[in-house]
């Protein structure tokens, strides 16, 4: 079983948190983690990219110029691809569908991969719950005063905080499920400031942010929460 250590916002080792060697021994192949990140990166895309042709554009049919006798090339309309304002050749129309599905224990066990190498690696600080929710204002201060104790700052950083949950019935059956939720607002507010960074709930992580970020900020709550979510 491995530990982390686990500090408040000054800075200051408070304690331990265990990390379970089930989590630690991952072994994924580099193959389905590539591809797992590939996906991620292309189901981004809007695949929005609209040009119009020769047909679609807003020009009189009118013939430019005589046919003979001018020196210029012939032409036979303004809206072909060579005049000004023309028509474009081949250029980019919206595609179909193009999101690429990933089986949901190929993500997680990509995603468990880069959080134990994260953890292998020190690459990891456990931050204490309530320097979280204890912020009564934004303090970018207070937050780069512990990334340049931990001298982690110029870094990029992603910071992560644990969800909020409610209980809903759903066709009969309880579930949980996230709401949105103001209780980090004080803090994602001190982090927005600092260059590098970015801060997101710990069901919102995947395997893009670990592989991206150089370091990782964690709140002990939100590291157990992405353990029971990964598992």
């Amino acid at each position: 079983m491995g530990t982390l250590k686990k500090y408040n916002l000054k800075g200051e080792e408070v304690g331990e948190v265990a990390v379970e060697d089930t989590f630690l021994d991952v072994d994924a192949n580099r193959q389905m983690i590539k591809d797992y990140i590939v996906a991620l990166r292309a189901n981004i895309r809007q695949w929005s990219a609209n040009t119009k042709g020769r047909s679609e554009v807003s020009h009189s049919n009118k013939k430019p110029h005589r046919q003979k006798g001018t020196g210029s090339a012939r032409q036979g309309t303004l809206a072909a691809p060579q005049c000004r304002g023309g028509g474009v050749v081949f250029g980019p129309k919206p595609k179909f569908n193009q999101h690429i599905r990933v089986n949901r224990k190929e993500r997680h066990l990509a995603s468990r991969h880069l959080l134990s190498d994260k953890i292998k690696n020190a690459d990891i600080f456990v931050l204490e719950d309530a320097a979280l929710k204890g912020l009564e204002k934004p303090s970018t201060k207070s937050v780069a005063s512990f990334l340049k104790t931990q001298k982690i700052d110029g870094r990029r950083i992603l910071f992560v905080g644990e969800g909020e949950y409610h209980e809903v019935e759903v066709e009969g059956e309880k579930r949980k499920v996230s709401v949105a939720s103001d209780k980090h607002d004080a803090f994602k507010k001190s982090v927005r400031n600092l260059p590098k960074s970015a801060f997101v709930i710990a069901q919102n992580v995947n395997g893009y942010d670990l592989i991206a970020a150089q370091r990782v900020v964690i709140s002990e709550s939100a590291l157990e929460e992405l353990k029971n979510n990964l598992m």
